[in-house]
Order: structure tokens, then sequence, then C-alpha cells
């Protein structure tokens, strides 16, 4: 039988920096709970709001795999590869730590906030040659449709990591209902909501709630309202 955990909105660790505002599903710097230190191989969920000009300063990563998700506005991103790039709604980032990057991060807009979500997966691989990935999606195959924008594999769509998770976004219209097959025996699903409501085996998610679903091969999920969200297929055990 399925085992899910609910975790709320309001649930959510909170930090506020002023220039920073960010929404923590898992432990994460000043937000510390024992009960939610992560989901499987899913480490960092943070969902981030920063002020026009700011951003982080460079700072290290090792042996962790980076997604980041924009939402709204553009990201620009430096790191210590040369790396020199401006991420936007539609597009996805990843990076592999390994044996250490620096990168920073800052709102490119002087006039608009960036809203994007950061991703922290354990690798299952350490030490790796670090490197970085960035892709364009294309918005409309998502609509009222699973579209993978992460895999293990460097050949399949969307960017790829470390790890055998696989990401997905859907934006359905009210109504629509699918069924998602976990890809990995020992995976669970982690899913996160943009915006509307969404059904999932019975339970109703509100934006910014999320549902972590495992010991389970398949489970349904549909839109109570227009909804938007983000699945995160990871192994339980790493």
């Amino acid at each position: 039988m399925a085992q899910t955990i609910l975790h709320k909105a309001n649930t959510r660790g909170h930090a506020d920096h002023g220039w920073l505002h960010s929404y923590q599903s898992f432990s994460f710097a000043g937000y510390y709970n024992p009960q939610r230190m992560n989901f499987g191989a899913l480490r960092v969920l943070n969902d981030d709001t920063v002020d026009p000009g700011m951003g982080f300063g460079k700072h290290p990563h090792d042996n962790m795999e980076i997604i980041s998700i924009p939402l709204e506005g553009d990201l620009e991103h430096k790191d210590s590869m040369n790396n020199v790039a401006v991420i936007k709604n539609g597009d996805i980032q990843a990076m592999s730590a390994g044996t250490g990057i620096f990168h920073s991060e800052y709102n490119f807009d002087r006039t608009s906030e960036v809203k994007f979500l950061q991703i922290w997966i354990y690798p299952n691989k350490r030490n790796v040659e670090p490197r970085y990935d960035q892709i364009s999606l294309n918005l409309e195959d998502r609509h009222n449709k699973l579209q993978q924008i992460l895999s293990p594999n460097p050949n399949d769509a969307g960017v790829w990591i470390h790890q055998d998770a696989w990401f997905h976004l859907g934006k359905f219209d009210k109504g629509l209902s699918t069924e998602y097959t976990i890809k990995k025996e020992g995976n669970g699903v982690y899913v996160f909501i943009l915006s509307g409501e969404v059904i999932i085996n019975g339970e109703t998610l509100s934006s910014r709630d999320a549902l972590g679903i495992w010991d389970t091969d398949k489970f349904t999920i549909g839109a109570g309202t227009d909804a938007e969200f983000l699945l995160i297929d990871v192994p339980m055990k790493f």
C-alpha cells in the first residue's frame, strides 16, 4: 500500500533577509526540523524570491546535484567553470558540483523580482568532474501533459544529473487527470504544487503544498482547478 507524507505550504521554514524571501521544504541554514531533512535523495527544495539587482554572492558547493527552475524574472549565473548565463521562466539549469565549484546567482533585472526553485539532489557518484547544463523548454509541452525536464540519461529529454531521478512539469486544465508511473523500483515522488489545486489519490493540495508518495508503482494526479505542478521522482534509499 502506498505510503504518503503531506507537507502543507505553511509548515515550511521561512527566511527573511530583506532582499531574499526563502521558503524551505526541508531543513536548510537557519531552519532545522529533524522530521524534514530530506525526501529520499531530495535534500533541498527552496522557493526563493530575490529583490531587483540582489542575489547570492560567490559560494562553494561539492558532491551535490543542483537544479534551478526560474518561475518569474531573470536569474544571472556565474561560476568557476567560466559559465555566465541568464536563465528565465521556461529554462532549467543543472550543475554537478562534484569535486567542487564556486558560483553566484543574482537577479538580472533592476526593477522586478525574480522567483525560482533551488533544488539539491544527493548524487549517486562522488567526486565527479563538475559540469554545467542549461536548456530552454517548450512551455506548450506541459499543457495537459507531463513534460520531462530532467533524467539520469544525457540522451533523454531535459537536462541530466548523476542520480536515478526524473523531473516532470505539468500545467493542467481543470478536470484533467493522468496516471504517473514511478520510473524505477525503490523510487518515490515528491509532488510540489506551483499553482491551483491538485488531487492525488483523493488528497487535495493547494499552491505550494507538497505530497511525497512511495511504496507504490503508480498514482493518479488530477487538477481540481487549472493547476501547475512539479514531480520529483527520486530514490528513497541511496
